[in-house]
């Protein structure tokens, strides 16, 4: 969740990183080289309730009852299978737990919800409202909802697919209300002392003496658009106030902050001090079974043990890992914790995370034990100016050269929920701007790959849901998902309603997140061959990409054209080294391109030095494979 749209600003380091010297490399380092898969993982991110929603009518603030909703029956076998065969190894369901929603569910048992304090009319899945049960809008029987999310799991594990669900770590909804708490679990500040600020077991921070104010709505800004709600009246008794998910510490937040939301107190006083355990010099070097055993003896804050427990209990389940929300808000010693004690459960668990502080990746994803965090700050970021005509490629190689000791833990997206849909005119105006793009994202690194639902149809997130606004498919309101819903088409799952564009963009990602999911190089070297062209090449230039990946199996030169109107026409230089590695002797050897299998050139080594011709259209790329 980035809220209001923080943004961290990103200078590029100078020198790569060195965690020790070579007689000290770490174990931890080792451990990563071990445990690295050995083909490609592709996550599918999917917003639940939107997925299986036929309804077309896209009305502002609409409810259920006119806009429509997608259930967990959705997920069907047939469009599981779909989804799969796609190229997708994982599939993240956004919007699980049970988080705040403006319906009447009174008949179950489930408290109303104050629109005073929901974004929107479905709620954000970022307000968790009860961390031991599911979102009752995605069952077919609300009084089944576990149990129909279970079905949801064995269906998944039955097509080869593993799930993930997210966990918010940093916050809860204003009205956090545990009906399904396993034994002897008590929710969120029940045993809190509210006379003090702070207690380093109290799982909130609180204002004494004052009452939670509703934010002065700005720019005519009304709940539910205006629409008449006995609970819509600016008032939302909390007393004493709490402090808000991003940090407020005012009894009234402002419009702009995470007002719906209350933050979590870690053990971390006011005024920073740190009253746990921080871990020992050297750690980060250590295993997960290593911090498992550290922390077994030491006294940790209530919350820390809270969000233990919740992981546990969703592994236990059968989910297969997690998407942590806004990590980096958290202290990465409760990572340590918690993400270790994951691993004593689930070796494989698939844990990935939201830190856009490119200072913290390392300690994140080495203290923290993550497994992924979000390539943002650089890739992504990066990779969108290009596509909007703004960037050069030039800078990518040094991306990659800074983060080469973590590129397999820097997971890389286009879209997904937080981002603008690649189609809006905020973005890049045209789908297809995303195929170089794309090419580059999945197949750079042996890190993972997450596509957003829709992203493979084209879909803009035009749609005017009510809060908010266009250019992101709406994560706040009931709403319908135009370009997926044709693919969807009437629950056929067979896209018999998608236009010729649409199939021949989901055609293109269907070739190339299987090509890397099933290619061993994807998970073997990397090189750039960028700058060499840059300064050898005659007419190669800063909006084409080109760099090369190999292990024993397979050898593969890479070109992207990031130009949406030229045609550029060169003789790719391999450098010498790499032909070197690769064990070339001076002659011709075949190629061909594995996303469409129509382009075939030769690379001709003389003297040690490769050349192959590259004739690539406006936004075309090439995945040239030596026979």
């Amino acid at each position: 969740m980035k809220s209001n749209n923080i943004y961290i600003s990103f200078f590029m380091l100078v020198t790569l990183f060195m965690a020790c010297d070579k007689e000290k490399q770490p174990e931890e380092k080792q451990t990563m080289i071990i445990e690295k898969s050995t083909h490609k993982k592709v996550v599918y991110q999917v917003f639940t309730r939107l997925f299986g929603n036929t309804n077309s009518t896209n009305k502002p603030w609409g409810t259920i009852e006119e806009n429509g909703v997608g259930k967990f029956s959705d997920f069907t076998d047939k469009a599981l299978k779909k989804i799969k065969d796609l190229g997708v190894t994982h599939i993240w369901y956004t919007g699980i737990p049970h988080h705040d929603v403006i319906r009447d569910y009174t008949d179950f048992g489930i408290s109303n919800d104050d629109p005073d304090v929901v974004k929107g009319r479905a709620g954000s899945p970022y307000a968790v409202k009860d961390y031991y049960n599911v979102n009752p809008d995605l069952a077919d029987n609300p009084a089944k909802r576990l149990a129909e999310f279970k079905a949801l799991i064995k269906r998944t594990h039955k097509v080869g697919l593993q799930l993930i669900i997210d966990i918010v770590p940093n916050h809860v909804a204003r009205n956090y209300q545990g009906l399904t708490n396993p034994e002897g679990v008590d929710d969120f500040g029940a045993k809190d002392d509210k006379t003090v600020v702070y207690d380093v077991n109290n799982n909130f921070y609180y204002v004494p003496g004052e009452a939670f104010k509703v934010p002065e709505w700005q720019n005519g800004y009304q709940p539910l658009g205006g629409e008449n709600n006995p609970l819509a009246d600016h008032r939302f008794e909390e007393y004493p106030a709490k402090w808000t998910g991003n940090g407020s510490r005012a009894a009234q937040p402002d419009v702009n902050d995470w007002y719906e939301t209350v933050k979590i107190n870690y053990g971390v006083s006011p005024d920073g001090r740190k009253d746990f355990n921080e871990l020992p010099e050297g750690f980060e070097n250590k295993n997960y079974q290593k911090h498992f055993d550290f922390w077994k003896d030491k006294k940790v804050p209530s919350s820390w043990i809270k969000f233990k427990d919740i992981a546990l209990y969703w592994i236990e389940m059968g989910v297969d890992g997690f998407r942590y929300d806004m990590a980096e808000m958290v202290p990465v010693e409760f990572w340590s914790y918690m993400n270790s004690a994951i691993k004593m459960k689930n070796e494989n668990a698939f844990l990935m995370a939201e830190v856009y502080n490119p200072d913290l990746y390392r300690d994140y994803i080495r203290k923290g034990k993550m497994d992924y965090l979000y390539d943002k700050v650089q890739l992504y970021d990066t990779i969108k100016n290009i596509m909007q005509g703004h960037g050069s490629t030039d800078h990518i190689a040094d991306i990659e050269k800074w983060k080469k000791d973590i590129e397999h833990n820097m997971l890389h997206f286009l879209e997904n929920h937080d981002e603008q849909r690649i189609a809006s005119p905020e973005f890049a105006g045209n789908a297809l701007k995303g195929k170089p793009a794309m090419v580059v994202s999945a197949t750079i690194s042996t890190s993972p790959t997450l596509i957003y639902f829709g992203q493979e149809l084209g879909e803009p997130g035009a749609e005017n849901a009510g809060f908010g606004s266009p250019s992101r498919t709406s994560i706040f309101d009931y709403i319908g998902v135009p370009n997926l819903q044709r693919w969807v088409n009437d629950k056929k799952f067979d896209g018999g309603s998608s236009t010729d564009e649409e199939k021949s963009l989901r055609d293109f990602y269907k070739r190339l997140l299987n090509f890397t999911i099933n290619s061993s190089a994807m998970m073997g070297a990397y090189q750039d061959i960028h700058h060499h062209n840059r300064y050898h090449t005659e007419w190669y230039n800063d909006k084409v990409l080109s760099y090369v990946r190999w292990d024993a199996a397979e050898k593969l030169i890479i070109v992207s054209n990031f130009n949406d109107s030229n045609h550029y026409g060169f003789d790719l230089q391999v450098p010498n080294d790499i032909i070197k590695k690769w064990n070339l002797k001076d002659g011709e050897y075949e190629t061909e391109d594995q996303i469409y299998h129509k382009n075939k050139p030769t690379l001709k080594v003389e003297k040690g030095l490769g050349y192959i011709r590259i004739d690539v259209e406006p936004l075309e790329s090439f995945i040239l494979k030596l026979k």
